[in-house]
């Protein structure tokens, strides 16, 4: 297997805000804080140029953890062309969110949780650190953002 070459800083951060932009689904991670019990669910997202949208069930594991830490990890992508980002988390009540949030993230995901009668929260992540590469060869220049700044300008 060929791998292409290792891209530059400014090239890594154009391909993230692409897959940011029109990736749909991502990994989150937390942790119960009592217990430590890891749980991984898929979630589909919006990104709105500062924050990553979330919606799950307000009782779901993932719901209850993102609210209680405020933190949570995200992986984008394939294994091989990874975007990671941890952030703070902001727990957001559907009627709190905007109408144009609401509106765009669910054509964004094809679904509307303010529709469900299951209740849901929303979920913003703020980016704290964010990482990509796809190969090893990627490893070194990994992180594109640190305490919420960009590390380069394009």
């Amino acid at each position: 297997m060929t791998s292409a070459p290792v891209r530059s800083a400014e090239q890594r951060k154009k391909d993230t805000l692409h897959r940011l932009d029109h990736d749909v689904d991502a990994w989150v991670a937390t942790a119960d804080g009592a217990s430590g019990t890891p749980y991984l669910v898929p979630l589909s997202f919006l990104w709105n140029g500062s924050y990553l949208l979330f919606a799950t069930p307000a009782s779901s594991p993932t719901g209850r953890n993102l609210a209680a830490s405020g933190r949570a990890r995200v992986g984008i992508g394939p294994t091989r062309d990874v975007v990671l980002v941890e952030g703070d988390v902001e727990t957001v009540q559907p009627g709190e969110l905007t109408e144009q949030d609401a509106e765009l993230f669910a054509a964004k995901t094809g679904f509307d949780p303010r529709r469900l009668s299951t209740p849901y929260l929303y979920f913003r992540v703020v980016p704290r650190r964010m990482q990509a590469w796809r190969e090893a060869d990627e490893l070194d220049g990994r992180e594109l953002m640190r305490d919420g700044r960009w590390l380069t300008a394009d």
